[in-house]
C-alpha cells in the first residue's frame, strides 16, 4: 500500500482540533487514508458511511448519538449528504472540546464548505487530499515520471494492472462526475453540457481562461460558465491560478490561467490514449505544466502562495511562489531535456528580485545555469528545494 504523506498532518491536527475535515475529489483515497490512520489511535473508532441508509438511520437523532460516543473517534464519510449535522457538531464541541472527536470526509461542494465554515469556525481544520504525488510513488526515474504524468495520480488509475484498464477507469470516473456526482453536489446541468464544458476547459488547459469563448460555444451566459467553474473548482477538478500584481509598476496581464487538476483526467478529456501520442500533441507542454503545478500544490508548505507573472513588455514566469506578498521564487516549466533560459524569464527575475529561481523539466539533471537560476527535474525540485524556500 502506498503511504500518503499527509497522514502526519492528519495526526498533528487531530491532536488539537475537535474536528478534522479531509476533502478532495471522489476516489482520491480519503476513506483508505482515514482507515489507515484510525489503526494508530488508542481509542475506539466508529466509521459511518453516510451514503448507506443504515448508517443514516443512526444519525436520526445526532445529538443523542454524539453524546453516547464522547470518548470515541467518529468518522463521518460523505458528509455532504447530511450538512444539517454541522450545527449539532458545533453545539457538542462547545460542550466538550475533545481533540480528534470527529473526522469528516467529503467530496467538497459549495454547500458543504459554507455550512462547515459557518458552524465550525475555530473548531475544525481542513486537509485537502490530492491524487498521489510524485514523492509518494517514488517516481525518481524518467520512466516512472512519464507513466505518472500520463496516467495521473488517482490511486486506481495509477495501480491498474494495465494502461488500458487505467484508461477505462478514468473514463468511468469522468462519466460518473458528469452524470451523477456534480449534480449531487448541487450543479444543475445536463451531463452532455457538463462534459462538453469540461472538455473545452481541457483544450484551454494552461492558457488564459476565456469564459466568453466557452459561453459562446455552449450557448450559455457568462454568469453560467462562471458558476460551472466555481463548482468544478469546489469539487477539486479544476484550478485557477491568478496573476501576481502587488507592488509591480508594470502593465500586468490580469486574466487567470486555468488547469485540469489531474493529468490522467486531462488526457482522457483530450482523447489521448498513450504517451507517444501525447509527445506529438501540440499541447504537450501545457500538459506537462499542469502536471508540475499539481505536484507543487500537493507538496508546498502552507505559507507559500502560488501565482503566475506576465507583463505586456514580455516578462513571464509560469509560477511565482510568494510568502505573503513577498516574491520568493520564480519557476519556468519546460517540457524539454535541454531547456534554455527564456529572455522573458530573466526580465521577470529582474522585476521581482527573486534570488532562487528554477527551470523545472523532465530531465534528472540538476545544475546551475545562471548564478540565480537552476535547472532540475520536478522530482528533485520537490524533494530537495521546495521546503528550503
Amino acid at each position: 500500500m502506498i503511504k500518503r504523506l499527509i497522514i502526519n498532518q492528519l495526526k498533528q491536527l487531530s491532536e488539537f482540533y475537535p474536528a478534522v475535515a479531509i476533502l478532495g475529489p471522489r476516489q482520491v483515497g480519503k476513506t483508505t487514508l482515514v482507515k489507515e490512520f484510525i489503526k494508530t489511535l488508542n481509542r475506539e473508532t466508529i466509521y459511518l458511511d453516510l451514503e448507506k441508509p443504515s448508517k443514516l438511520e443512526l444519525l436520526e437523532q445526532p445529538e443523542r448519538y454524539f453524546q453516547s460516543h464522547e470518548d470515541d473517534c467518529l468518522v463521518l464519510d460523505e458528509i455532504q449528504n447530511r450538512p444539517e449535522i454541522f450545527p449539532v457538531m458545533r453545539a457538542m464541541i462547545d460542550q466538550h472540546r475533545i481533540p480528534g472527536w470527529f473526522i469528516i470526509l467529503g467530496s467538497a461542494s459549495p454547500r458543504l464548505l459554507r455550512q462547515s465554515s459557518e458552524s465550525l469556525a475555530g473548531r475544525i481544520a481542513y486537509i485537502e487530499l490530492t491524487p498521489l504525488n510524485i514523492l509518494e510513488i517514488e517516481a525518481d526515474s524518467l520512466k516512472m515520471l512519464e507513466q505518472h504524468h500520463f496516467r495521473g495520480g488517482f490511486p486506481l488509475a495509477w495501480t491498474a494492472p494495465s494502461l488500458e484498464q487505467g484508461i477505462l477507469w478514468l473514463d468511468f470516473l469522468i462519466d460518473s462526475y458528469v452524470s451523477r456526482d456534480l449534480r449531487l453536489l448541487g450543479l444543475n446541468a445536463s451531463p452532455q453540457v457538463l462534459r462538453r464544458f469540461w472538455e473545452m476547459i481541457a483544450w484551454q488547459n494552461g492558457g488564459l481562461l476565456n469564459m466568453s469563448s466557452i459561453a459562446k460555444s455552449l450557448g450559455l451566459t457568462h454568469p453560467t460558465i462562471s458558476q460551472y467553474i466555481e463548482f468544478f473548482e469546489q469539487a477539486f477538478l479544476l484550478r485557477r491560478i491568478y496573476p501576481y500584481s502587488f507592488n509591480v509598476k508594470k502593465r500586468i496581464v490580469k486574466t487567470p490561467k486555468i488547469y485540469i487538476n489531474d493529468t490522467g483526467v486531462l488526457h482522457r478529456l483530450l482523447r489521448i490514449t498513450h504517451y507517444e501520442q501525447l509527445l506529438g500533441f501540440p499541447g504537450a507542454g501545457f500538459s506537462w505544466e499542469a502536471y508540475v503545478i499539481s505536484q507543487i500544490f500537493s507538496l508546498k508548505p502552507s505559507n507559500l502562495d502560488v501565482y503566475f507573472y506576465r507583463t505586456h513588455n514580455g516578462a513571464e514566469a509560469d509560477l511565482l511562489l510568494t510568502r505573503g506578498l513577498q516574491p520568493v521564487c520564480c519557476i519556468e516549466i519546460k517540457f524539454s531535456e535541454a531547456p534554455r533560459v527564456p529572455k522573458g524569464f530573466e526580465i521577470c527575475i529582474e522585476d521581482l528580485k527573486t534570488k532562487n529561481n528554477f527551470i523545472v523539466c523532465p530531465s534528472t539533471d540538476d545544475y546551475q545555469v545562471r548564478h540565480n537560476i537552476r535547472v532540475c527535474s520536478v522530482y528533485t525540485f520537490l524533494e530537495k528545494y521546495l521546503n528550503r524556500l
